[in-house]
């Protein structure tokens, strides 16, 4: 279905849809939708419908956490199994716009995002190797900041682009050891509201806008030192799902992409170039 501040997991060929907004301001939606590969099928809603939260893990196990239901924020997290969500313990601090990593719904973390008071730098990590299953303090970022994109997993995980209100456009991006964040080098085009995708080593950043509503369709790679710019997306798009394992493989869908609004296109990447491919199911 056609939305926007959706979150994506998984793989390019197994990738979950999770979420988003299918209208303006409310109804915010449940809907999740597994790709295999070639199409898109319905399978069993969130607990929660929600927008702009953060999601990790594949396709079979995921973490789904964080998000807005306006006026307010949330602590929901949910647990998926391949068949269902189940809700489980809440996070620490309610906050949207995160971004998220994790390798499946053993563990996974939200960093950054903002709640009524301002701008988050904390990172909480999920673990279920205690009794019910909770959420731990990490290390904060660096620089406070919200709409930024994630990558890798709970210990080697990736942050970058977002907003802040001095900054605006934010082009910084830091790696996480599972213990503390480290700045390392920025990407080329500072933006919020991206996408991103793979690993700590070998990421992809994809799409977003820059003020005041410039939607783009610009995408980088990082080799675990430097971002480079590659080939465009076909279409631009904001607040989309973005799912890959690698810097050569991954999967970009959802979204806002003006000038129609909320789409359902999907688009692959294959390490050169942007695909076009079936969209999300149709309302």
């Amino acid at each position: 279905q056609a939305r926007t501040a959706l979150n994506g997991c998984g793989i390019q060929t197994a990738a979950l849809a999770i979420g988003g907004r299918i209208v303006s301001g409310t109804p915010l939606s449940a809907l999740t939708e597994l790709w295999n590969g070639s199409s898109w099928t319905e399978v069993n809603d969130t607990n929660t419908a929600r927008k702009q939260g953060g999601a990790s893990g594949l396709s079979t196990s995921a973490m789904y956490f964080n998000g807005t239901i306006p006026p307010g924020f949330v602590a929901n997290a949910e647990s998926w199994n391949g068949t269902n969500w189940t809700t489980v313990a809440n996070m620490g601090t309610a906050r949207y716009r995160v971004g998220g990593a994790g390798t499946n719904n053993t563990s996974a973390a939200s960093f950054g995002g903002s709640d009524p008071a301002g701008l988050i730098a904390a990172t909480e990590e999920w673990n279920t190797g205690v009794a019910i299953g909770a959420w731990s303090t990490g290390g904060n970022l660096n620089t406070a900041r919200k709409s930024l994109a994630g990558a890798g997993i709970q210990t080697a995980a990736l942050g970058f682009g977002g907003e802040t209100p001095g900054d605006g456009d934010m082009n910084e991006t830091e790696s996480y050891n599972g213990t503390s964040w480290t700045e390392v080098n920025n990407l080329t085009t500072g933006r919020r509201s991206l996408m991103g995708a793979g690993t700590n080593t070998a990421a992809l950043a994809f799409g977003g806008t820059t003020a005041p509503f410039n939607v783009l369709t610009i995408t980088e790679t990082w080799n675990g030192t430097n971002w480079a710019e590659v080939n465009d997306m076909n279409s631009a798009r904001q607040q989309g799902g973005g799912t890959g394992a690698t810097n050569t493989a991954c999967l970009g869908f959802g979204g806002y992409a003006p000038p129609g609004g909320r789409t359902a296109n999907t688009e692959i990447w294959n390490g050169t170039n942007w695909t076009e491919v079936n969209n999300l199911n149709a309302a």
